[in-house]
């Protein structure tokens, strides 16, 4: 037996004339002198050696290479260093399972920490005392934490409008024929006609407005506008959105419009397309749990609505206008408190004055020959947000259901076909499997799914494909039918 590295001597009692070994790999052969041999070991493995003696002797070997032996490490500083790697690590991680190891200028890092955090921690260290190579695995984390958000929207808007004015006609006052009117309401038309040489005079009316005057034995009537209008419209939604920690949700109740957008082509007319775009209550918000156990959150409340006042008329086609009030806020709050966004009024106040120039400056009088019209409307708006950390229900616990005014047909199977034999079947399925570690690197952000997202751990179990089935020899039709018409012919 010869060890990698070393050299053994062998002596024959007379002269060796011709030396043999299979592999020179193994095994290399010197001849010192007509009896001795050195015997160097090259690398580890088995060979042959076959010596031929003079006077016809033969001898043969069966020679064992063998690898040299592992030596401890012996040297103080590899042990030093890898002793305060040691002790740096415990005084930050604690007690958690971190194995370490030194070699060739790397430091292999191995075990199970609980988070990510704590892997991160034991590669900085190791860094500091060489190239780290992490090989830890960690504990399988906890669910997210799921928040519910109460949200309650309420819109409140009041409108208040005032109308007054008057038109004036003649169908013979002062053997004058004619009408008074400043323009802003609909004025009465008057017509006259001559037959046989009478002359008639004759009024229609398009708008009689709020009320309508005429005075047979004067020829003189008036239509007047005097009107006040309020009008009150509440909005109240309650929407709640439900989320994991830094995940965005959206709500949105109302609706989508269609409105004409022109495409423009090169080498011919333009086309029109229809899109459309959303409107009515819409809540986006992003909630992430801090340290202090608090909750921060970006909330982004809109109420929209369609415009047709503001609208506009394009080739056929009414477009109504949006009216928005949107918005965007940061807070942190503790489960189960709230906060309110108030005070966002929108005042507005809208004023028509027409007046027929001169005749409106006569002191009294000049009111008969003016137009008004008063539009008043404040807007208000507030929103109420309770965050809340939300728990699954527990299984085998009653599931809320909605109550019905009346009963829903029955349904058409009482079983689904297998139900009965899972339910009364001893052995239940285990579920998902969940493992208790996985690797560092299917938590790290940026490795797995290419988007930083927790890649589900690799399950434990194999599929086996089931065996196909055996394929039975099938004649062709053509092939049937003419053994068929040959029997038959027989």
């Amino acid at each position: 037996m010869v060890t990698v590295g070393k050299s053994i001597v062998l002596e024959s009692p007379v002269d060796i004339q011709r030396v043999s070994t299979v592999s020179e790999d193994i095994l290399d052969i010197v001849a010192v002198n007509p009896r001795e041999l050195v015997l160097n070991g090259m690398s580890a493995g088995e060979t042959s050696l076959i010596l031929w003696q003079v006077g016809g002797g033969r001898l043969m070997f069966d020679v064992s290479v063998q690898p040299p032996p592992t030596k401890p490490v012996k040297d103080e500083k590899l042990a030093a260093l890898v002793a305060g790697l040691n002790s740096e690590i415990r005084k930050e991680l604690g007690d958690q399972d971190i194995s370490v190891s030194y070699e060739n200028k790397a430091v292999f890092l191995r075990g199970t920490v609980r988070d990510v955090v704590s892997a991160q921690r034991a590669t900085a260290i190791a860094e500091m005392f060489g190239t780290p190579v992490n090989l830890l695995r960690v504990a399988t984390p906890q669910g997210a934490t799921q928040i519910l958000l109460k949200v309650k929207f309420a819109d409140v808007s009041r409108t208040l409008g005032t109308d007054f004015g008057i038109n004036l006609l003649s169908t013979g006052a002062t053997n004058t024929v004619g009408r008074v009117s400043t323009g802003q309401y609909s004025a009465p038309s008057v017509t006259t006609s001559t037959n046989g040489g009478t002359t008639t005079t004759n009024f229609s009316l398009s708008d009689a407005l709020n009320v309508f005057l005429f005075r047979p034995d004067l020829n003189l009537g008036a239509t007047i506008k005097a009107l006040q209008n309020q009008q009150v419209l509440e909005i109240l939604a309650e929407p709640n959105l439900l989320t994991s920690d830094g995940k965005k949700a959206s709500f949105l109740s109302g609706g989508e419009f269609p409105y004409p957008v022109v495409q423009s082509s090169t080498g011919s007319a333009p086309t029109i397309s229809i899109m459309f775009r959303e409107f009515g209550i819409r809540l986006e918000f992003t909630p992430t749990v801090t340290p202090r156990g608090t909750f921060k959150l970006v909330v982004a409340p809109e109420v929209s609505s369609l415009d047709y006042v503001n609208g506009l008329v394009y080739q056929g086609f009414s477009i109504p206008a949006l009216a928005t009030r949107k918005i965007s806020t940061e807070v942190e709050l503790r489960d189960g408190q709230s906060f309110a966004i108030a005070g966002l009024l929108d005042n507005r106040m809208l004023e028509n004055l027409n007046k027929i120039p001169g005749l409106s400056s006569i002191p009294l009088f000049g009111k008969l020959f003016q137009s008004r019209s008063q539009n008043r409307s404040k807007n208000e708006l507030l929103v109420v947000v309770t965050p809340e950390i939300l728990r699954p229900i527990p299984e085998g616990d009653p599931v809320p259901e909605i109550s019905m005014p009346l009963e829903f047909l029955k349904q058409g199977g009482v079983t689904v076909p297998g139900a009965a034999r899972t339910e009364n079947s001893t052995h239940r399925s285990p579920g998902v499997l969940r493992l208790e570690s996985v690797p560092v690197e299917q938590l790290l952000p940026g490795i797995q799914n290419g988007q930083g997202k927790e890649a589900a751990p690799a399950p434990s179990y194999q599929l086996v494909p089931a065996p196909a089935a055996p394929v039975l020899p099938v004649e062709p039709p053509a092939t049937q039918a003419a053994q068929k018409q040959g029997k038959g012919g027989a």
